[in-house]
């Protein structure tokens, strides 16, 4: 069932209103529920917890957490995060359940390619080696030197004797 939006309802404000208008009408258009069913099949489908995919589509983990609970809706920003970030997610199947998921088999292939490349790049970090430094140090050379500790302020307190046969003798003040 598709639903025609009148053209004055979607330009009411021109100017800053009219992505606060966008968002409004997918939330009052579109089923959120089925969203919220048809994003855990993605989640299930990429095997991705609700962190990695929060991190994946740059947004914050509890609006994830908010969204699978029930708490809040999707807005059009996050719907189109999701379908930019995953090709192979069709918008009017995420917001209508029209068409299928994932796309056609052999757009799947390249589309799960594509993602694991951006998620690895994504999560990959510098790690540094033994030879990622071409510093070259001079051992620091230090006068030794014989002192003698004066025992005017030093008090003998106990002497242990450790033996080879794994005994001690303990001598107390």
């Amino acid at each position: 069932m598709k639903l025609t939006i009148p053209y004055f309802l979607m330009f009411v404000y021109l100017k800053l209103n009219v992505y606060i208008c966008n968002t409004l009408l997918i939330i009052t258009i579109v089923n959120s529920g089925g969203i919220i069913l048809r994003l855990k099949e993605v989640l299930e489908h990429y095997n991705l917890t609700s962190s990695t995919f929060a991190d994946t589509i740059d947004v914050q983990r509890s609006s994830i957490s908010h969204l699978l609970s029930g708490r809040n809706k999707p807005s059009l920003d996050f719907v189109m995060k999701v379908v930019n970030k995953f090709p192979d997610v069709d918008l009017y199947w995420l917001l209508y359940d029209e068409g299928s998921f994932p796309k056609k088999k052999e757009e799947r292939k390249k589309v799960e390619e594509t993602i694991t490349e951006e998620i690895s790049k994504e999560t990959k970090i510098e790690t540094p080696t033994l030879f990622s430094e071409n510093t070259i140090t001079e051992p620091e050379v230090r006068k030794i030197s014989n002192t003698r500790f004066s025992a005017n302020d030093k008090k003998l307190l106990k002497v242990v004797l450790l033996y080879d046969d794994g005994s001690f003798e303990e001598y107390n003040k």
